[in-house]
């Protein structure tokens, strides 16, 4: 099962290194090549991922970033993917799908094998349990994460609103537990994991306790606010999920170097992120 292995490897390491790639994000000595934009970008990747894949769980790698070059970008993702998993890394690809029956099982075929194929996927799963069930067959071997509480800041216009007099997070958060109970590994957790994020864990407690069978992507640390200290109160009862940081990462060289040592500064900050959360346990 792709959690128990994933589970197995946050013990080590609860980091999840999201490779939400953007061209500016590059140092000066890539960008002077002759190739293109998303070949410079997978050499980019590939530079941070040879660096830093013994320090992290899993990497994460947001499509959005690959789909704005077009043809080239996507080529970059597939690429990137490949790559990483070539490097025996877990891969979530980011791609918060949201539709159902037939269009869903083709998301599912699209990203669970082929060129783009994945680990785990996020999935938004608005529209209720038909946009979950596609994926249904392709689960063990391959796992989602869908969307239950997010860390942005407008997420409360829906997220927050009542339902018999609890947060609809809390709804979302016990259908996505009660969908996951056919899928539970030796490691007691599902195949289907859910997104929580970590700037504010009284509220990821609550979703925690309506959810014990589910492992969790955490958004949320670094450039988005979260600490190792917040990550701590949720982990109090034991490690229940990879901690995502994506710019926070990927940009740790900007301002002290242009140059082919920028890994040395990627992979110093993956490891104080590392023992930044590791110290509160």
């Amino acid at each position: 099962m792709i959690m128990d292995d994933l589970f197995a490897r946050a013990k080590v390491s609860p980091v999840c290194l999201g490779l939400d790639t953007r061209h500016e994000y590059l140092p000066e000595y890539l960008k002077q090549n002759h190739k293109t934009a998303g070949e410079q970008i997978y050499e980019f990747n590939k530079k941070i991922i040879d660096a830093t894949a013994d320090m992290v769980a899993c990497f994460k790698v947001q499509i959005a970033c690959y789909e704005a070059l077009g043809l080239d970008g996507m080529a970059c993702y597939a690429k990137t993917l490949k790559y990483a998993k070539s490097k025996g890394a877990i891969v979530i690809a980011d791609i918060k799908r949201g539709d159902i029956s037939s269009t869903a099982k083709q998301y599912a075929q699209g990203h669970f094998s082929g060129d783009f194929e994945a680990d785990i996927i996020t999935v938004n799963a608005y529209m209720g349990v038909d946009a979950v069930s596609p994926y249904y067959e392709y689960l063990g071997k391959k796992g989602l994460f869908v969307l239950v509480k997010t860390s942005n800041p407008s997420g409360v216009d829906f997220q927050d609103q009542l339902v018999d007099d609890n947060p609809l997070y809390l709804t979302a958060a016990k259908k996505v537990s009660e969908w996951g109970q056919n899928f539970i590994g030796n490691s007691g957790y599902s195949a289907i994991g859910a997104v929580a994020g970590c700037t504010y864990p009284s509220e990821f407690k609550k979703i925690k306790n309506l959810m014990p069978n589910t492992f969790f992507l955490i958004p949320g640390y670094g450039a988005q606010g979260g600490t190792g200290k917040d990550i701590a109160e949720m982990f109090s009862d034991g490690i229940c999920g990879v901690v995502n940081s994506s710019r926070g990462l990927i940009t740790a060289h900007k301002g002290k170097t242009e140059k082919a040592d920028f890994t040395d500064y990627i992979a110093a900050a993956t490891e104080e992120m590392k023992k930044d959360i590791l110290k509160w346990l």
